[in-house]
Parts: C-alpha cells; sequence; structure tokens
C-alpha cells in the first residue's frame, strides 16, 4: 500500500499511520492527495491488520495547510460545488464514517481543509504549537468540505461563527478548552500521545466500535433517530463473535482476545 505518491503508510501493532506527505506544499490538498487519500482509507479498512488509524501531515510546521487554491481559483460556479460535493463523498464523509477510528495528529498549521479533514477525524490531538482556522472568507469562498457544519457541532454556533467570520486561528491550547480538540499536548509528544490512546482502542472489539460509531454518526443525520440506531446497532452486536468473547472473558474474569469478527 505504499504506491502513493503523496501518502506514507507506516503500520505499528494494529495502527496505521497515515502521513500526508507534501512538505513543500505545507501538505495542501489538491485533487491527486484527496483521490489517494479515498485509495489509502478504503485500503486500510478492509486490512483485519488494522483497527486504528492516525492521519498526521509530515514534517513540524503543517498538518494540512488547507486546499491547494491553485487547483480551482478559476472554477466556476458549477465547478465549484462539484468540487465540494466529490470532496465530501471521497474523503472527508468517508473518514467520518470509516468502520474503524480515525485519530487526527494536528501538528502545526490545519487550515480550511486541512481542519475540515481533522473535523472529520473521530478524535483530534493536537501539538501547543498547532494553528487551527477557517480563513475561506478571505478569499472570497466559504468552507466546503463540511466545515459550516462540523464546526458548529464541535464547538457551539456562535464561536463557530466568530471563527469563520474574522478568519482567525486558535492555537493547540485554546482549541482543546472550546473542543475543537480533545487534548493539546507538547509537540514532541504529539505522536505518542495518539499512539497510546490508540493501543487503547486496539484492546477493545473492533465489531463494538464499528457499531458505536454508526450509532453516533446517526444522531448527526436529518430524518435520522439516533435512539432506534442505538437500537439497531446494539441488537446487531450480540450476534458477533466480540460479543461472546467479551462476556465469556468477563464471566471467567479473564482478559478478552478480541478477532474482529
Amino acid at each position: 500500500m505504499n504506491d502513493f505518491k503523496n501518502l506514507l503508510i507506516d503500520v505499528q501493532q494494529q495502527v496505521a499511520i497515515l502521513t500526508i506527505n507534501r512538505p513543500d506544499k505545507l501538505n495542501a490538498l489538491n485533487s491527486e492527495t484527496i483521490a489517494e487519500l479515498n485509495r489509502a482509507l478504503l485500503g486500510l479498512e478492509s486490512d483485519s491488520n488494522v483497527r486504528v488509524v492516525i492521519i498526521t501531515g509530515s514534517g513540524t510546521k503543517a498538518f494540512v495547510a488547507g486546499a491547494d487554491i491553485s487547483e480551482f481559483a478559476n472554477f466556476s460556479v458549477e465547478q465549484g460545488a462539484e468540487l465540494s460535493r466529490k470532496g465530501h463523498e471521497s474523503l472527508f464523509n468517508l473518514v467520518e464514517n470509516l468502520s474503524k477510528p480515525v485519530i487526527a495528529a494536528v501538528n502545526g498549521f490545519a487550515l480550511g481543509g486541512g481542519l475540515e479533514l481533522a473535523m472529520s477525524c473521530h478524535i483530534r490531538v493536537a501539538s501547543a504549537n498547532a494553528k487551527m482556522g477557517l480563513p475561506e472568507v478571505s478569499l472570497g469562498v466559504i468552507p466546503g468540505y463540511g466545515g459550516t457544519q462540523r464546526l458548529p457541532m464541535l464547538i457551539g454556533r456562535g464561536r463557530a461563527n466568530q471563527m469563520m467570520f474574522t478568519a482567525e486561528m486558535v492555537d493547540g491550547n485554546a482549541a482543546a478548552q472550546i473542543g475543537l480538540v480533545n487534548k493539546c499536548v507538547d509537540q514532541e509528544s504529539l505522536m505518542a500521545e495518539c499512539m497510546a490512546i490508540a493501543e487503547k482502542i486496539c484492546k477493545n472489539s473492533p465489531r463494538a466500535i464499528s457499531h458505536a460509531i454508526k450509532a453516533i454518526n446517526s444522531g448527526y443525520v436529518d430524518g435520522v433517530n439516533g435512539f432506534e440506531a442505538e437500537i439497531e446497532e446494539f441488537g446487531k452486536t450480540f450476534g458477533t463473535k466480540d460479543f461472546k468473547e467479551g462476556t465469556t472473558a468477563f464471566l471467567e474474569k479473564r482478559k478478552a482476545i478480541f478477532t474482529g469478527e
């Protein structure tokens, strides 16, 4: 899975570290990189040896500094809408709905599409030197990869409005205080912290986590009753080998060994 131009993949003990590797462009997202991320994530989802994915950016300056503006500066209305729609479908919604937990290790700048990518991940950890924002209005456009929806969900409408309307950035500590990221750590500790979270996740049932992701996400879908979705997903877990193993191990007072079946 390492036949990518703009990505690096390293699997360590059931954790895949997916690094966006365009340091000369501050890891900006262009159409090629989005397509590669789509292919890489689908491959990791189907890999039974991988239980958690960590997404980060190469170098110390940026997670993802934004979208590659040169690609769409001359787009028409129709082309702009299609750019957004394709991005939602091929990457950002894919990450959010992946059956395996995705952790964003936010190092340095995470602006525009970069912050939108981080927000689509299930868990976010930032370094203290991180700078996060949605500065699109300073370019005469708005966030188009889910930012207008996910930012208010995470930090509330008032704070989200201010961040988007002013195009201001927040650092890692401020992001943690307002709930934009789960935790802020020193840059040197960023990957270790993400790996520690991933290792804790790996001890639990992959099947149960997959059903939990579906149930949680359903609560944010218009027209879907999240409580009903929870009932359905809860019921499904009873038909898994992981459920049998987990309950048996509990009754036998031993640690469960989950296979993800």
